[in-house]
């Protein structure tokens, strides 16, 4: 909207305020509070609430160890996490190189307008308050399958076994781990496929001191990235020093484990080279592998094929590990079926360990090179022995120096070829950058919403559809719509790359669609994947047929799901793509915040089923026709009635919420969403 130059608006939120006391015992990081808090403020309910931070607690917080709280809103599903400025601020900021002039008009500023926090700052009024002690925080990591499931450190091997039954046991949940696998858009591949997708990288080359077998609870993968975890000093220092530990006593990973480490800045990699850590994670295999998205959204690139082959053959469920943010099941890698969010020294821990089959409170990560056991507890650093590196290391200079270049690039960059004037020149050949066709039929005047009539459900649903269920980001299926529309233009299996960098183009990205290869709909005939039965024929086809087909039918679409429909990334295709195919509105029992702002600023109509009802309890099967009338009427918060008719003429009527939360959000639906809206206005204005 704000790119648009449309305002932004909110409704007054409830503000939910958490009071920290004390603060973080040694042997713990911001990385075990956040998930901490994820799973406190999950279990509270923040979704559409801003979350704001008070409490003595906060004089031993420092601001990167804020931002890591900060920056995992969305899974908490808050809309804000807020801290107020106080001295930690103002250390910041000198750290980082501002103006000391800068420095002291902030704090002024903040203090002249009652903004400026001290221990004996009165507490603010919240609509709730919640109180967490830092001291009772411990070891923690987040999985194997959301990052609200915070595990403490001696009960990892416990949350496997509970879904997996163990290194020696059959795999009896497979097939309800797999029930979302797919989730961050990296489909599963066929077996023996070749293609890659587009990712090359390899496990890094090293030797194994300590050979173990690959087995189920393996850790396959170990990746220290995510933009706030390796931009926080104190988890890369204490990271750096407990490789540096192991690398002494004579600690490697098996050769199994894919390490890798991708910095969030390139100041990372100045300050752990400065205070001499670089080079001892190098040598356990966490080499640099870039600056950015990486393992976190799937780009972790394949196994080794000897590793992965074993996985294939064997059936085996591995593991990764990981100091990002988001873990849903199948988004890290295909092959890998439990993930944990840790923080980066327990990432290189369990890469030395490899496995989550361990009690890394008790039992050893590993033999050192004297035969003797290595327990965690012998090479975690100190609280000082952080802060003495940090201070060693993190300097203003290296922010001064990467800040003041950091929109150069390198000679690749620079050297792009890149069209001037005011206006887009789009390349009628380019698979990378269309022109979309959001506005092919749009007029000069909105018309009054239509009723929905004799609708057809593209897709029925369950709970905890994610954005990435919707709009895959990751590889593209050789055998899925997307791959068939590409090869058609010559473009080569090896260069499909991913749908993420084909965002550029509708085409793929319509096609890819519900295209995530674990997607249960429950129209598929029992097939998982983008798969659903045309009802006029009975036909099941890929979801991105089906639409084309409706759409030549004169049909309208629609979706039915559950609890949390669009969970996840905030991903505006998971908007756009069900708009190009037709779906004019969704029926859940709960969205998720940003997917529903994106919804209607497509102009597809947000549907929410009463708290007691879902298309379960009304006995919904999704082979009925729907029809919702009263939409040219629809105001913020209303209610319409929907009838589902089944095929032998029997109505469900049943009503549900608008959620056209403003007069904004209708606005936009009248004008068929957000873009058409804006066009107009620059129209009419000339």
């Amino acid at each position: 909207a704000c790119m648009l130059g449309q305002p932004l608006f909110l409704l007054t939120p409830v503000v939910v305020g958490v009071r920290f006391h004390n603060a973080l015992p040694a042997g713990t990081t911001a990385t075990d509070l956040v998930l901490t808090l994820t799973e406190k403020l999950r279990r509270h309910g923040v979704v559409n609430k801003f979350v704001e931070f008070c409490g003595s607690g906060l004089s031993s917080m420092s601001v990167p160890d804020r931002a890591t709280l900060s920056n995992m809103s969305p899974e908490f599903g808050a809309t804000a996490s807020l801290f107020p400025v106080d001295d930690q601020t103002l250390r910041y900021l000198r750290e980082t190189g501002r103006d000391p002039a800068h420095v002291e008009l902030v704090e002024r500023y903040c203090r002249e307008q009652g903004l400026f926090r001290t221990d004996e700052s009165a507490i603010p009024v919240f609509t709730e308050l919640l109180e967490l002690d830092l001291a009772a925080v411990e070891p923690s990591v987040a999985g194997p399958r959301r990052p609200q499931d915070r595990v403490p450190l001696a009960q990892v091997r416990r949350s496997f076994e509970a879904v997996h039954g163990g290194a020696d046991a059959t795999l009896a949940g497979k097939a309800e781990l797999d029930r979302l696998v797919g989730e961050g858009g990296n489909p599963v591949r066929a077996a023996g496929n070749p293609d890659t997708g587009g990712h090359v990288a390899e496990a890094a080359s090293r030797p194994d001191t300590t050979p173990r077998r690959l087995d189920n609870g393996s850790v396959v993968i170990a990746a220290i990235t995510s933009c706030t975890n390796t931009s926080n000093p104190s988890v890369m220092v204490a990271a750096g020093l407990l490789a540096q530990r192991a690398v002494e006593r004579g600690l490697m990973p098996p050769a199994y484990v894919k390490t890798s480490l991708a910095p969030g800045s390139r100041v990372v990699t100045g300050y752990l080279e400065r205070a001499g850590l670089l080079q001892p994670l190098d040598r356990l295999g966490f080499n640099l592998v870039g600056y950015g998205c990486t393992t976190c959204i799937g780009n972790s690139g394949p196994l080794p094929a000897e590793v992965a082959a074993d996985v294939e053959s064997r059936d085996l469920a591995v593991c990764a590990v990981l100091s990002g943010n988001r873990n849903f099941e199948g988004r890290i890698h295909p092959q890998v079926r439990a993930s944990y969010l840790a923080s980066p020294p327990l990432v290189v821990a369990f890469a030395l360990a490899g496995t989550v089959e361990v009690d890394l409170t008790s039992e050893p990560v590993g033999i050192g090179s004297d035969g003797l056991p290595v327990f965690l507890r012998d090479i975690w650093p100190s609280p000082e022995e952080i802060a003495g590196a940090v201070a060693r290391g993190v300097g203003s200079d290296l922010f001064g120096r990467e800040y003041s270049r950091i929109f150069e690039g390198d000679e690749h960059w620079r050297e792009l070829p890149s069209p001037a004037g005011a206006m887009f020149a789009w390349d009628p050949d380019s698979t990378y950058v269309r022109e979309p066709d959001f506005f092919a039929a749009m007029e000069d005047q909105p018309r009054p919403p239509r009723d929905i009539r004799d609708a057809r459900v593209l897709a029925l649903l369950g709970d905890s559809i994610t954005t990435d269920h919707i709009s895959p980001a990751g590889s593209i299926a050789p055998a899925s719509p997307a791959a068939a529309y590409l090869r058609e233009h010559g473009v080569d299996l090896r260069d499909f790359n991913t749908y993420g960098a084909r965002r550029g183009n509708h085409e793929v990205m319509v096609r890819g669609t519900f295209a995530n290869i674990r997607l249960r709909n429950q129209l598929a005939g029992g097939r998982e994947g983008g798969f659903t039965t045309h009802l006029g024929s009975g036909e099941v086809m890929s979801i991105y047929d089906a639409a084309v087909r409706y759409a030549a039918e004169g049909t309208p679409l629609i979706v039915v799901a559950g609890r949390e429909y669009g969970s996840g990334s905030s991903r505006d295709w998971a908007a756009k793509g069900p708009a190009l195919q037709g779906v004019r509105a969704v029926i859940a029992q709960s969205f998720e915040r940003i997917h529903r702002s994106n919804l209607v600023g497509m102009g597809v109509l947000p549907l929410q089923f009463p708290e007691w009802e879902s298309a379960e309890s009304l006995g919904l099967d999704g082979r009925e026709s729907f029809t919702i009338n009263g939409i040219a009427g629809v105001r913020p918060g209303g209610r319409l009635t929907v009838v589902a008719r089944r095929d032998g003429g029997e109505e469900v009527p049943f009503e549900v919420t608008v959620r056209l939360d403003s007069e904004t959000d209708v606005d936009y639906y009248r004008h068929g969403g957000i873009l058409q809206m804006v066009l107009r206005q620059l129209t009419a204005t000339g």
